[in-house]
């Protein structure tokens, strides 16, 4: 619905159409705990977003690849 897994889904599928879809695709993307579960095992991207590997709640302040490069 917001447009980030899949090319042209959006338009395929409409989604545009279905503001509830929307509302809620937004809802649940603003929460911070899909925030943080977006950063784990993501290997590409902005390296403050980049969590390879997720042991601690603290690695998410601690391990992220930019904090690691900076070591």
């Amino acid at each position: 619905a917001l447009g980030r897994m899949y090319n042209d889904s959006a338009a395929f599928l409409s989604v545009q159409e279905y503001t509830h879809v929307q509302r809620w695709a937004k809802a649940i993307d603003a929460r911070p705990a899909v925030k943080r579960g977006r950063m784990v095992n993501r290997a590409f991207g902005e390296p403050a977003m980049q969590l390879h590997e997720r042991h601690d709640a603290s690695d998410f302040e601690t391990k992220t690849q930019d904090r690691l490069a900076a070591e």
